[in-house]
């Protein structure tokens, strides 16, 4: 295997304490996103309301691929876990608002439950243009 290729890793923000993963790492100019949650991170909660638990997620999913000076459009590949399914449209609603035309391939996962109860997490590749 050839590690030649940088690696930058960008580890998780303030609020998520000492986890043992990176919440995205860069290799060439292929970016590999960890699994985000809705979480609010002053009280590592998920907000009752799912819409909002939604926009936290990908507001935090965003802000990851910005530290790696990416975009949303810069998504090739989005994978969604959901503890309840029933929850799709309502997701889809939130989740069309971050993207214009033409959106990532995506796959979205009925899961069972998720960390901290969250009823979503989103991963992801993205390329660099």
């Amino acid at each position: 295997m050839d590690t030649s290729e940088t690696r930058t890793h960008f580890p998780p923000p303030g609020g998520y304490g000492k986890l043992p993963f990176s919440m995205g790492v860069l290799v060439g100019g292929t970016f590999y996103l960890a699994g985000h949650l809705g979480l609010d991170l002053t009280t590592r909660k998920v907000p009752a309301d799912v819409e909002q638990e939604a926009r936290l997620m990908m507001d935090g999913f965003r802000a990851t691929l910005e530290k790696a000076d990416l975009t949303m459009q810069d998504l090739v590949y989005v994978q969604i876990f959901c503890s309840d399914v029933s929850l799709f449209d309502r997701f889809n609603a939130v989740y069309r608002t971050y993207f214009t035309e033409p959106l990532p391939a995506r796959a979205f996962i009925g899961s069972g439950p998720l960390l901290f109860g969250a009823h979503f997490e989103i991963q992801g590749i993205a390329t660099a243009p």
